[in-house]
């Protein structure tokens, strides 16, 4: 029963994610936990698997030939130092200080995102100078350095920062995400925690086979959708996702 559970969280939980442009990590995450696993070990399983939803939504984008590699080879330059540095901090915060920080911020990306309805529906070229390209990369350098200590969700941070500072639609930018987050900044978190905790290789073929379907799917939908479903997928699950991890911080305090 609980592989047939982890399937099916995992399947709905990476759809969701490839069609926002990340957020599997505020659904997979506390179902693993809930299922009885403890954070570290939740944490390293959970990354591991996120790499199939990198996998899954690779395949569907690149049949597009949406990508820029010159552009992609910045983005991960720029965001894999932080995720590196992100790993050796994560285990060491407290789980309710994380919930806290993890929720303002994402509950805040999509109220912003809310508030302006006419972002990321057309591409617009924008901060591509030496100023622009440097504080992006300090951008994106600080979103890789959450994305390995906040654990989850992160990939969200992206795609915002993709669409607001260089002026990418939104179905552009979850390709970026998808690709470049999903395979390599998670692929790197998860062999760095990998090796400070241990993994539950037991649930590890469920879990993979629902991101990896889960992966294609939400692409697949947000490829043939455009850029308004993203845009209101990325809201939805956002404001959903910040608040639930609120309440679980203040519950926890309050408890």
């Amino acid at each position: 029963m609980d592989v047939v559970v982890l399937f099916f969280v995992a399947l709905i939980a990476n759809t969701l994610s490839a069609l926002a442009g990340g957020g599997a990590g505020l659904l997979q995450l506390p179902a693993l936990l809930f299922l009885g696993l403890t954070f570290p070990v939740a944490l390293a399983t959970h990354k591991i698997a996120s790499v199939a939803l990198g996998v899954g939504a690779t395949v569907r984008h690149l049949r597009e030939g949406r990508l820029r590699w010159r552009f992609a080879a910045y983005v991960l330059a720029c965001g894999l130092p932080g995720v590196l540095m992100g790993t050796q901090l994560i285990l060491s915060i407290p789980d309710r200080w994380a919930e806290l920080a993890l929720g303002v911020l994402t509950l805040g990306l999509g109220v912003y995102s809310w508030c302006r309805p006419a972002l990321g529906q057309d591409s617009q070229r924008r901060n591509r100078d030496h100023r622009g390209l440097l504080l992006g990369g300090l951008g994106l350098f600080l979103i890789g350095l959450l994305n390995g200590s906040l654990t989850s969700g992160t990939g969200l941070f992206v795609t915002l920062w993709l669409v607001r500072w260089f002026g990418l639609d939104y179905t552009r930018a979850v390709s970026y995400t998808l690709v470049l987050v999903g395979l390599f900044w998670n692929g790197l978190g998860a062999v760095m925690l990998s090796v400070q905790a241990p993994v539950r290789w037991d649930w590890m073929p469920a879990l993979l086979a629902g991101s990896l379907l889960g992966g294609y799917l939400g692409a697949h939908w947000a490829l043939l959708k455009g850029n308004l479903l993203v845009k209101r997928a990325f809201e939805v699950l956002t404001v959903v996702a910040g608040s639930k991890l609120l309440a679980d911080a203040l519950a926890g305090w309050l408890g």
